[in-house]
């Protein structure tokens, strides 16, 4: 089925008042025989409507320019992410917008930089009165399986990343193609005000990770910015919408946080003796 482009013809409003309180009192509901227990909910960031990477433009026809339009969507968007935060909530950004600009071929390094400078002060425009330790900020490489050759790098990512206003930093560290970038944070300082939430468990693969390699993963982030600025985390979810078919069978997806559970736990006593 062709994906239908999105275009802006009007001036942009948030209508998601009904849909994100039936979301709210969901999980409210799923929660309701674990009190205590902190949880969040996912919102798309501002550069996930309407744009295509390389012919964002092309998304509007109603603004005066591409970034007057994308601050609309930032605007309208602010409603969402305060309603969420405003039910107690975590508020999670869902960004694979930015990897994309930064990984774009046809762009030159200029025009991706400014870009990717345009998408981050639209997410913050979006967050403006959200406290920062309210929000997780997620950034990904999509989620299918596939070979990922022309992934860019997460330090290419961080400078941008580590500018959205949010204390959490969630990004994939599980799969083949980036399990090595925990490096990164051997030269690259942690502010103190944030903590990083690592993919050690993958959502591109039907395998199941030992809990004693997911324990490894946890404590090599653990060493090089502090156990208390790690929270496990999977690389991305295993679906993007209700309409889409998952790669991975939801058995190997419990399988898998199954494994997360027992991983952390055994990370836990490692670092906590």
């Amino acid at each position: 089925v062709a994906l239908e482009p999105l275009v802006c013809t009007g001036p942009v409003a948030y209508r998601g008042q009904q849909a994100i309180a039936r979301d709210i009192a969901n999980l409210r509901a799923a929660l309701a025989r674990q009190p205590g227990v902190e949880a969040f909910l996912p919102a798309t960031a501002p550069g996930g409507l309407g744009t295509l990477v390389g012919s964002s433009d092309r998304a509007n026809e109603h603004y005066p320019s591409y970034p007057d339009y994308l601050f609309a969507v930032a605007d309208a968007l602010h409603e969402e992410y305060r309603a969420i935060v405003d039910a107690g909530f975590l508020l999670q950004v869902d960004d694979p917008f930015l990897t994309d600009i930064l990984g774009d071929g046809t762009l030159d390094r200029r025009a991706r930089n400014d870009r990717a400078d345009l998408f981050v002060e639209a997410t913050n425009r979006a967050l403006r009165g959200i406290p920062p330790d309210r929000v997780r900020f997620h950034t990904c490489y999509g989620i299918n399986e596939g070979p990922r050759v022309h992934d860019v790098a997460l330090a290419e990512v961080l400078p941008w990343a580590l500018r959205v206003r949010a204390a959490g930093l969630s990004f994939e560290g599980a799969n083949a193609r980036h399990e090595h970038e925990y490096h990164v944070w051997e030269t690259v300082r942690l502010p103190d005000d944030r903590v990083l939430l690592p993919g050690v468990i993958t959502h591109a693969s039907n395998i199941v990770e030992h809990p004693e390699l997911i324990a490894e993963r946890i404590t090599r982030y653990a060493r090089l910015v502090g156990r208390e600025n790690v929270i496990a985390s999977a690389d991305c979810g295993f679906s993007s919408q209700a309409t889409y078919r998952p790669e991975v069978d939801p058995r190997v997806m419990w399988a898998k946080f199954d494994a997360l559970r027992e991983g952390a736990a055994l990370a836990s006593r490692q670092l906590w003796p």
